[in-house]
């Protein structure tokens, strides 16, 4: 288990998940979302490629429409 941090809050997740993997386990099925690791937009097309690391600072931002 490694430690992170998910929208401010520390979380403990498994070694070796990665962004895409993160974001199914926070059940997050909305598909309008981003994603920002240690201050760095990552692309969709990455969240299957990348491998979170221990320390870790994600931010995960859901669009939600309205008016």
């Amino acid at each position: 288990m490694i430690l992170i941090t998910v929208n401010g809050e520390a979380r403990e997740v498994r070694a070796g998940l990665t962004a895409a993997e993160l974001i199914a386990e926070l059940e997050i099925t909305n598909r309008r979302f981003a994603v920002e690791i240690n201050e760095a937009v990552l692309p969709r097309s990455r969240l299957t490629e990348y491998r979170i690391r221990s320390g870790d600072r994600i931010e995960i931002v859901q669009a939600i429409g309205g008016g």
